[in-house]
């Protein structure tokens, strides 16, 4: 387990847990995380050549972020900089690392594209949920949650299951 450092911890007094942050805690919680790498991993780039690959889970996290706030490359990385609740989600710690930087999110993105894998994690996800009895529907970020029967689910599952060009 990681210290808590000054830049994670903070000074602030009062304090509560917004929508953002409970809804990221339990996609955290729900979301096949294990499977969806697994899903990626033999096309993701491997340790050797030139600089080290960043952690798969953690440009999934990203990628996820994406999707679900409507972020472009460029805006996520300012978000991620911004939101101290999307870096815990992402799991950057600015004491000890920088927030990826928009070429390596929109790689990362072209990557999934080129090998048709984008459309798979979504259904990864949804087949997941739908097995622990959890259903999903289009809402609003600000209102999304997870509930067993009913659950409002952020992602578009139409043709395309979410996947931006």
């Amino acid at each position: 387990m990681r210290l808590m450092t000054l830049a994670t911890v903070g000074f602030e007094r009062y304090s509560k847990p917004t929508r953002r942050a409970a809804f990221l805690a339990e996609m955290s919680r729900v979301i096949p995380w294990h499977a969806l790498c697994a899903l990626i991993e033999r096309v993701y780039p491997k340790a050797g050549k030139g600089r080290a690959p960043v952690g798969l889970e953690r440009m999934l996290r990203i990628y996820f972020l994406q999707q679900w706030f409507d972020l472009s490359d460029p805006v996520a990385e300012e978000a991620l900089y911004d939101s101290l609740t999307m870096r815990q989600f992402a799991g950057i710690d600015l004491s000890r690392e920088p927030v990826l930087d928009e070429t390596t999110l929109c790689k990362f993105r072209h990557l999934l594209e080129r090998h048709d894998l984008g459309a798979a994690v979504f259904q990864c996800v949804h087949e997941h949920l739908e097995r622990r009895g959890l259903k999903r529907s289009a809402g609003t970020i600000v209102d999304a949650s997870i509930i067993v029967s009913g659950a409002l689910w952020p992602f578009d599952f139409g043709d395309d299951f979410g996947v931006r060009p």
